[in-house]
């Protein structure tokens, strides 16, 4: 459905404004796509200029974080500054660095926060694409905004645990705790890893089958990591002169740990700046197939991707950038209709819809890896690792797929 937001004809002086709202997967997938697009048109280059706007000061792949937090080579590899990132080094792309206080979709207007000046800019935009995901705690993943903090908070922790005369005490059996106990344990071979999970399967939220969790739980003992399955913490309380923590759980077992990593997500969506009625009572946003918003005030100019979306499936890197690129290319089809409203041959949008996504899981457990689908079943062991993760996580797959290191095309 056409608007008439826009006012004059589009040109260099005049672009379609795409506002985004979080730099990882997803958005940096929609901003790529989108310029692709962009770029190739037949007759002559559509003119846009896309404002991107992160809390961190670059890409930080979070599938890393177990990782990242255990090895100090990889925690510098795993965070990338923006300016660093080659293909949207060009003159019609702007990160900022800062918070997105408020969206307003009737004004197609965006308050930021600005992490320098601490002062508050608001922008105009045609099309706006909600990227900013899941807010996950430490640590799930690292909580500093800009490279060099990031790093001191990852090497205190790696320190810590390198040092532990006790267990290293990880508690919550999901995917993440599950990484972090096995990659801590990999990297630190001397370290006794202890795994703790209140449930009696590890994966216990997820809806996949039992052989996939019970396998977890033999990947998890494989890699070296002990496991306390059904013990719920109580509290862990710090020992006189630092010397760890006496830890309780609830069936009254007690254990003394060097250091307690509590990996239960207890992820809030991060749309606190998008009106209520565009969110679930979960608070994540009801989208149609297109990826765009709902219902509400000029929905169809409103996107939303990644993490943050009310649709079925665990949340994954995959498709999260499956889904950013799906947002590019529909605002494309959206361009295409506005430039053509003034010719006799009129462009119907053809949109790319998301469909249903049954639960699947990748898992990297050390050295194997444990991947389950329901149309594949389930598979494990060092070449599911290689062909999901590699030997970083999945780092180099997703710097490749998003081709974060091309050098950009010249405007």
């Amino acid at each position: 459905m056409m608007d008439s937001h826009n006012q004059g004809v589009r040109s260099t002086a005049n672009p379609f404004k795409v506002f985004i709202a979080g730099g990882c997967y997803s958005g940096l997938a929609a901003a790529i796509n989108l310029l692709d697009k962009c770029d190739s048109a037949l007759d002559a280059r559509i003119p846009v200029s896309i404002t991107i706007v992160d809390e961190r000061s670059g890409f930080f792949h979070v599938i890393g974080s177990p990782l990242a937090l255990s090895s100090k080579d990889y925690a510098d590899k795993c965070w990338v500054d923006f300016a660093d990132v080659k293909i949207l080094q060009r003159p019609d792309v702007r990160f900022v660095h800062g918070r997105v206080q408020k969206v307003d979709p009737e004004t197609r207007t965006a308050t930021i926060l600005d992490s320098a000046s601490q002062a508050e800019v608001t922008e105009t935009y045609d099309y706006f694409i909600a990227a900013t995901g899941l807010r996950r705690v430490w640590p799930v993943v690292p909580q500093s905004l800009t490279r060099k903090t990031y790093l001191l908070e990852a090497g205190r922790h790696i320190d810590a645990v390198r040092g532990s005369a006790h267990p290293v005490l990880v508690v919550g059996g999901g995917a993440v705790g599950i990484e972090m106990a096995a990659e801590l344990k990999m990297v630190q071979p001397d370290v006794q890893v202890t795994l703790a999970h209140s449930r009696a399967q590890l994966l216990s939220a997820e809806p996949l089958p039992d052989e996939v969790k019970d396998r977890a739980l033999e990947l998890v003992h494989e890699a070296g990591v002990e496991t306390l399955m059904s013990h719920r913490l109580v509290n862990s309380t710090p020992r006189p002169g630092g010397d760890g923590y006496d830890v309780e759980f609830t069936n009254g077992h007690r254990m003394v740990a060097s250091v307690v990593i509590e990996a239960i997500s207890r992820s809030v969506p991060s749309t606190d700046y998008l009106p209520p009625g565009a969110l679930s009572a979960e608070g994540l946003v009801n989208i149609r197939p297109t990826m765009q918003i709902a219902s509400g005030e000029n929905a169809d100019s409103h996107f939303a991707v990644g993490d943050l979306i009310n649709w079925s499936g665990i949340k994954r890197c995959g498709g999260a950038m499956h889904e950013g690129r799906y947002a590019g290319l529909n605002i494309h089809q959206l361009m295409l209709q506005e430039l053509s409203s003034l010719s006799e041959q009129k462009h119907t949008p053809e949109f790319q819809e998301l469909q249903e996504i049954p639960p699947m899981i990748g898992l990297a457990v050390g050295k194997k890896g444990l991947s389950y689908g329901p149309e594949v079943g389930m598979d494990s062991g060092e070449d599911v690792l290689k062909l999901f993760f590699e030997g970083d996580l999945g780092f180099r797959i997703v710097w490749d797929y998003l081709r974060l290191g091309q050098d950009p095309v010249k405007v």
